[in-house]
């Protein structure tokens, strides 16, 4: 794996030297916005034309805030367009590039609504599916058709650089400690359970998901492995519209429902969406042998059950936006979250304990029930205030949200002894819990010069978690009793104070473009944990990213970042889950934040037809590593009551970890076809105090095919596939699966239906693990079932209204005769 980083890393570098002497040339940059509105106008296109010609040579689309660049311009005169469907082209002639004037800024380009209000308006962008921009990836998943009837970790399967295996878990880039965001904003929801609240979210309400694998000195430290930022469906367009999307399904049913509302300068966004993941059964087998410690007495552990699941979740949410002057914005939203899930187990068990000879002294058959239940409720609020100033991307930022979550687990247990006249045991607890998240910031943008710009910010965020333990145990009479041993309460809570100063800047005639910066937090800790003191510490992050555009169409990157992962509510719940007796969980109080550095280096390459590749190496280390380890007791006393055989599951700070990768990336499109793919290879080294050095390799890989029909008639197959990967204590299983979707749009593109299957062929998918130890050795076989057929409707309606201010539109006349600045 080094070698394959050092090859790339030397492949880049050579690029990169052989292009400096071509590398030379203008730069056109400016701000496109709305007359109407004076808001910023995204995805709008810019095209360049040689004087007296009328076809462009080069383009690119308008960012969030409206900016634009044009890069490797060479000399001469030029004619700039700037179109987006609604408005009224702006044409700028006499743009002049020259050896004494290489950089053109167009300043604010004011589009102006066509002047008739238009009856009905289908808005087709030609976005492409993944875009690299020098922070951050974005996966556009509205054209996703495999994914229509799905949740947001079928999305999450097609995104570069990430991975997800059969369980909801989440890897990017290899690492599991990812920070996840709402709307660029933290929601309690993903504390209770990351995979429960990604599953409740429709895959028909994202409109992207943003991978930021070198956050910068702005973001939160949080996150060893980096940020998803999950992007919802919402309108800022004039008028009255919105969408339906309904899908059902054998194994799953969705649906949402989106509003939108804008008249001038105020806006109303509103939507709801739920899904339910209909009952199913998995099979479980597991076969455990383990030793006592002079390893002359062997116990056999088999158990085989059943176990049916189901799970549903729903979202609903209001957002209003009101932009008070052309400079002065506000934004404020609420919105609630629900899930809940529920399994129902029947175990058969056969604990045979044998002298080192092989002949058996114990027999003992037994069935266990089990019941679990598990639901999660958040809200969350925002409110934002943005103010720009006279001088061009000078912003300031004020952000208030918080995020208040009621969390119950509960479980029910009986064994039921068939040999041996054993008395019936078994156990039941109710686990209620808040956790509340409050975060404060505030960010200030100031463009020095045009080629540099500082951001600098403040942030505090207040988190608090309360948590109680009811038990009660069962009797010979079958009836139960509270255990106070197994009943307490526990408080926690955690502040973070944060300042960052960073800077964006382009050297040597903007050769390179960068971002730099370093961010300060200081974390005070406090909790009521018997026999528990967490000391406060202070880290400094710094962060940087290089780029270097080799030309219009090829850049390259390198990175750094310095991340922090802090334990979060379910690996500090000191809570014990013993739904069953022979394998119990619970959280770690005593864990210590995770640190990590991480080094990234990119090539990126785009194609005039749309394609695009990315291939990148990533070298990651991180100490006090923390990872869920695994140990085996004889007996067990959990507050006086005793447990025989037991796997004991909790997250440890297990020593260091590195990680190495490649990422490669591939779009074609082959005339009506388009092919996608995403291959990461990459092998993990753990080193731990006391136990064997492990290093595993891991190759995962996806196939996307599309292929458009005509008659608007498409369909799509999707392929994916994980390895199994070696750790710390045995072999995570490999995961294959395979999508297939046809969709047929109606109503001149208003609606659309769409077939869905997912592994049509098999019913099951097999999942093979082992666990290992000093003293055990275990082996797991899951059939988990995955085959479903499902149906989606869509269907989208309103009018996109387009309305001229009269005293604006004679602004913007005077303004489109200013001549461009010369620099």
């Amino acid at each position: 794996m080094k070698n394959i980083c050092i090859l790339i890393f030397l492949i880049i570098s050579s690029i990169l030297v052989n292009a400096q002497g071509n590398s030379a040339g203008g730069k056109i940059s400016g701000k496109v916005i709305d007359a109407a509105t004076q808001l910023p106008v995204e995805y709008a296109t810019i095209s360049i034309l040689k004087a007296g010609t009328t076809s462009p040579f080069n383009g690119v689309v308008s960012d969030a805030k409206g900016n634009f660049t044009l890069s490797s311009v060479p000399n001469g005169e030029f004619t700039v367009t700037i179109d987006f469907i609604g408005y009224k082209r702006n044409t700028i002639e006499h743009v002049i590039i020259s050896n004494t004037a290489k950089s053109v800024v167009l300043n604010n380009l004011l589009l102006a609504p066509v002047q008739n209000q238009l009856k009905s308006v289908e808005v087709v962008g030609k976005t492409p599916v993944v875009e690299n921009k020098i922070d951050k990836l974005v996966y556009n998943a509205a054209n996703d058709l495999t994914s229509q009837s799905g949740v947001a970790l079928d999305v999450l399967k097609k995104v570069p650089m990430v991975s997800v295996d059969i369980d909801g878990n989440v890897e990017l880039q290899g690492d599991a400690n990812i920070r996840f965001l709402i709307n660029g904003k933290p929601s309690s929801i993903f504390g209770a359970s990351l995979a429960d609240a990604l599953q409740s979210i429709p895959a028909s309400q994202i409109k992207s998901i943003e991978v930021i694998t070198s956050p910068g000195a702005k973001y939160d430290a949080n996150g060893t492995g980096g940020i998803i930022n999950i992007i919802l469906k919402d309108s800022k367009v004039q008028g009255v519209n919105g969408s339906v999307n309904l899908s059902a399904g054998t194994r799953l049913e969705n649906g949402s429902f989106n509003l939108n509302v804008r008249n001038g300068n105020f806006g109303v966004n509103t939507f709801f969406s739920g899904n339910d993941q209909l009952s199913s059964t998995s099979i479980n087998t597991t076969d455990r042998l383990s030793y006592n410690n002079t390893r002359d007495t062997i116990t056999h552990l088999l158990q085989k059950g059943t176990n049916a699941f189901v799970r549903n979740g729903y979202q609903s949410g209001i957002n209003f936006n009101w932009s008070i002057t052309p400079k002065d914005e506000l934004t404020a939203g609420i919105g609630f979250n629900h899930f809940s899930n529920h399994s129902n187990s029947l175990t058969n068990q056969e604990q045979q304990m044998m002298l080192s000879s092989g002949n058996v002294f114990s027999d003992i058959l037994s069935v266990r029930n089990s019941n679990t239940l598990n639901s999660s409720n958040s809200t969350d609020w925002n409110l934002s205030y943005k103010k720009t100033f006279n001088k061009k991307d000078e912003e300031l930022d004020v952000l208030y949200t918080s995020s208040s979550g009621k969390n119950n687990s509960n479980f029910f247990q009986e064994q039921d002894y068939l040999s041996g006249g054993y008395p019936s045991s078994g156990s039941m607890s109710y686990n209620p819990g808040k956790d509340k998240e409050t975060d404060i910031s505030v960010d200030y943008t100031l463009p020095l010069t045009k080629s540099f710009t500082i951001e600098t910010g403040v942030k505090g965020v207040f988190e608090d978690l309360n948590n109680t333990v009811v038990t009660d145990t069962l009797l010979n009479n079958k009836s139960f009793v509270p255990n106070a041993n197994q009943t307490y309460g526990f408080n926690y809570s955690r502040k973070v104070f944060a300042y960052y100063l960073s800077a964006n800047f382009s050297l040597f005639n903007d050769f390179i473009e960068g971002k730099a910066g370093l961010r300060d937090e200081y974390t005070t800790t406090s909790a009521d944990f018997p026999n528990t003191h967490i000391p406060g510490y202070n880290i400094l992050a710094p962060s940087f990213v290089l780029s270097h555009k080799l030309d219009q169409t090829q850049s390259i990157k390198v990175s750094y970042t310095y991340r922090i992962e802090r334990p979060d509510y379910g690996d500090l719940n000191p809570f014990y889950n013993i739904s069953d007796p022979h394998n119990i969980s619970t959280g770690n109080p005593n864990l210590r934040p995770e640190i990590g550095h991480n080094f990234e280096m990119g090539y990126n390459k785009s194609f005039d037809g749309g394609g695009n590749i990315y291939a990148g190496a990533t070298y990651r280390y991180n100490t006090d590593d923390i990872q869920s380890f695994t140990t085996f007791a004889p007996v067990l006393n959990i507050d006086g009551t005793n447990y025989s055989n037991v796997f004991v599951s909790q997250r440890f700070n297990i020593g260091s970890q590195i990680a190495e990768g490649v990422n490669l990336f591939g779009s074609v499109p082959i005339g009506k076809l388009n092919l996608r793919t995403n291959i990461q290879l990459g092998e993990r080294t753990n080193k731990s105090p006391g136990l064997a050095t492990v290093t595993g390799f891991s190759a995962r890989t996806n196939l996307n095919a599309n292929y458009q029909f005509g008659h608007d008639l498409t369909a799509e197959v999707f392929g994916n596939y994980n390895s199994s990967q070696k750790n710390i204590q045995g072999l995570r299983p490999a995961f294959f699966s395979y999508n297939m979707a046809v969709r047929k749009q109606l109503l001149n593109k208003k609606a659309s239906i769409g077939l869905t299957a997912s592994n049509p062929f098999s019913q099951f998918i097999d999942q093979r693990s082992t666990t290992n130890g000093g003293n055990f050795n275990q082996t797991n076989l899951r059939e988990v079932p995955f085959r479903t057929f499902g149906i989606s409707i869509s269907y989208k309606f309103g009018k996109l209204e387009f309305k001229k201010d009269k005293e604006k539109d004679d602004n913007k006349d005077n303004g489109m005769q200013a001549p461009p600045e010369n620099k």
